[in-house]
């Protein structure tokens, strides 16, 4: 599907071809190499699973990713992959960064203050290692920790402290907790409001109806700057693949459409730029009905490796 474009501003823009901007670092510490060693199992994009490595694994997610892209019209580098580390080992995060894989997410924020200790603490040990050293180090240069998952209120100061972008801002209460936690801390907060576009009870997430007043409320807001939407698809166990897949697909396309409604309006401002849709059973339909931003785990880092 190729997405038709919009003209906001005096320019023509569409979620298909807004580049994701983010500062050239925002945590970062140089690091060393380390040995390509860990298996997994992933989809192969046919419904069945085969064990292979990381490695191959990532490639050809970015190589699904990479087609369901052109096929919107647009390059695979306009497509931000947040890998989910939620089921990674510390083993596998580290052969991740050495993919050259920056954009990381967790759920939870005990387990994201975990596994950013864990990576800091990496990171510095290899600077060390490093020292001195001759040969370039081909490491990333800084690591971004998205909070993808739901966040209760007195959870605030460690996901403000640690992430990146926060993706599941989805209450006026909530959106006024970030700000009053970042202007003690000090640091300014990129969000994402959660749209709950099915109106499932089981799922968070505010009204469609809702979001641009909520947008509206918090561009007062001195701290924090909404950068678009995330949505997930609804849930549909036990449906056939297909049906599964277009019941997704609809989700995307109304969560897409009021997106560019918003950036219409002229909310949120110039930077309102990330449609965050799609996870490892749907991101190839998202990508095609507008996300910039996917979120994928399990099709690269297999099921749990941890206890």
């Amino acid at each position: 599907m190729k997405l038709a474009g919009l003209v906001v501003h005096g320019v023509q823009v569409t979620p298909s071809h807004r580049r994701i901007l983010f500062p050239a670092v925002v945590v970062s510490e140089p690091a060393g190499t380390y040995p390509r060693f860990m298996s997994t199992t992933a989809n192969d994009g046919t419904g069945s699973n085969a064990t292979m490595s990381l490695c191959d694994s990532y490639q050809q997610v970015k190589e699904r990713i990479a087609a369901a892209a052109e096929k919107s019209g647009r390059r695979a580098d306009e497509i931000c992959l947040v890998t989910v580390t939620k089921n990674a080992s510390m083993d596998q995060i580290r052969e991740l960064m050495g993919l050259g894989q920056v954009d990381l997410g967790e759920n939870r924020v005990q387990q994201l203050t975990q596994r950013a200790g864990q990576v800091e603490e990496f990171l510095q040990r290899r600077m060390e290692l490093s020292a001195g050293a001759q040969e370039a180090d081909p490491l990333p240069e800084f690591v971004r920790w998205h909070m993808i998952g739901s966040l209760q209120r007195n959870k605030v100061r460690k996901a403000v402290e640690l992430s990146r972008l926060i993706h599941s801002v989805n209450s006026l209460r909530l959106a006024e907790e970030i700000q009053q936690v970042s202007v003690k801390c000090d640091k300014p907060v990129e969000i994402l409001i959660e749209v709950n576009v099915t109106s499932e009870n089981s799922k968070q997430g505010i009204a469609p109806a809702a979001v641009r007043h909520l947008i509206d409320q918090i561009d007062t807001m001195v701290n924090i700057k909404p950068r678009g939407l995330m949505c997930m698809a609804p849930l549909m166990e036990g449906r056939p693949e297909q049906e599964r897949l277009d019941g997704a697909r609809h989700c995307f396309e109304r969560c897409r459409e009021l997106f560019e409604d918003i950036i219409r309006a002229g909310i949120g401002g110039n930077r309102f730029d990330i449609l965050s849709m799609g996870m490892s059973a749907d991101f190839e339909p998202a990508i095609e009905e507008g996300a910039n931003m996917v979120r994928i785990g399990r099709s690269i880092v297999g099921e749990s490796t941890e206890s």
